[in-house]
């Protein structure tokens, strides 16, 4: 791809988000019926394509049950709230409420408190009671800490996930996670990331992990962007990953998933993904606007409460519906924020594609007027797209 001279020192290639491009419909059209959107990754089936992301605000041992009862796979933080106390409801009212100046500060106490491994193994055990495929969320700092844990506890899918997470992770103060080495030893099939180029997420491939999360920056609580300066706006990034699984697959006959991780928040952002080559997406925002969320309206990453470099906020959502309302519908709104995977079922019909894989092949074009054309009167009057 030509790049663009950003001075004569420096050049760089041009990337693209969500709002960048646009999906081209093809000549052969479907009904939304006949389409299939589930997903398999290593043992494991759903019906959705779907993670719901590792934050505090999102996920709960509820709202992980529900998502799986809908056919998606809800990740539990296990370095949040729900492994420091017994019972975090009361934070959850608290943080709810905090003005804008204060929340950074207090949620920095409240996450002081230490982990507890006996909540680790409880919080597990309570998804895998209600039946449905366990999955959590740990670090890699603290991976090797919690790992017999987890594995007693019997989860099904562990992430490691970072704001950023290689595969060649150096230091000189600590012995760092060796991820090629931990995957191959530990019987839990492992997902990780994130990453945003084509090379990080090819070596994040090689450390046997079954899936890779694509975005560095892109969610809307996450502020690493304008903290550290750092990110690749999703279409391109997840393109990138996309071709690096690709030459894996050829390398050694393995599927390694990608799954797109941040900037998503209507049902065409998530037909995007897809046909930019993700498998499956995963979900924060738009989750937090669900009523069963365990701090309903809010939403804060897993970053927000770091003790010295903070590199997020907490947000303020709408409640917009139940769960099974934002994922499957009906949708009583008209901009997308609402039957999520509704909408995916339907930008694949109108496309004539019938399975995820092949959506992957969709043609997309760099559109930057996608949003704007003709939508005047919406953006004048707030409404429809011009939210």
């Amino acid at each position: 791809m030509a790049e663009v001279e950003i001075g004569i020192y420096k050049s760089g290639r041009q990337a693209y988000g969500f709002d960048d491009i646009a999906i081209v419909p093809s000549r052969r059209t479907r009904d939304p019926e006949d389409v299939e959107i589930s997903w398999d990754i290593d043992a494991f089936h759903f019906e959705l394509p779907m993670m719901g992301s590792a934050m505090d605000g999102v996920i709960s041992p509820r709202t992980a049950i529900e998502i799986g009862r809908l056919g998606g796979l809800g990740v539990l933080n296990l370095e949040g709230l729900w492994t420091r106390y017994e019972d975090p409801m009361p934070l959850f009212d608290e943080i709810r409420g905090l003005d804008d100046d204060k929340a950074t500060g207090r949620m920095q106490q409240m996450y002081q408190e230490p982990i507890k491994l006996e909540l680790v193994t409880q919080r597990i055990r309570e998804l895998k009671e209600a039946g449905i495929t366990a999955s959590a969320s740990v670090t890699p700092q603290r991976t090797n800490f919690m790992a017999k844990a987890i594995a007693e506890a019997e989860l099904d899918i562990l992430v490691i996930q970072g704001t950023v997470v290689s595969a060649e992770h150096v230091s000189k103060t600590v012995e760092p996670l060796n991820l090629k080495r931990f995957i191959r030893e530990f019987d839990i099939p492992t997902i990780v990331g994130g990453c945003a180029s084509y090379q990080a997420g090819l070596h994040l491939m090689r450390t046997g992990a079954v899936g890779v999360l694509v975005g560095v920056g892109p969610g809307n609580a996450c502020t690493t962007r304008g903290v550290l300066g750092l990110g690749v706006p999703q279409a391109t990034a997840i393109a990138d990953v996309a071709g690096a699984r690709m030459r894996h697959l050829d390398e050694t006959g393995v599927y390694v998933h990608v799954i797109a991780d941040g900037g998503m928040s209507k049902g065409g952002d998530i037909s995007k993904a897809i046909a930019c080559g993700a498998d499956a997406v995963m979900l924060g925002s738009p989750l937090s606007s669900a009523t069963e969320a365990p701090a309903p309206g809010f939403h804060w990453g897993m970053a927000t409460f770091h003790p010295t470099l903070p590199r997020g906020t907490r947000v303020k959502t709408q409640v917009r519906g139940t769960l099974e309302e934002i994922l499957l519908g009906p949708a009583h709104q008209n901009d997308g924020r609402m039957n999520l995977f509704g909408a995916l079922r339907t930008s694949m019909a109108t496309c004539g594609f019938q399975t995820a894989k092949e959506f992957q092949k969709a043609e997309v074009m760099v559109a930057p007027s996608l949003q704007t054309e003709g939508k005047d009167l919406q953006r004048s009057q707030g409404v429809g797209m011009g939210h």
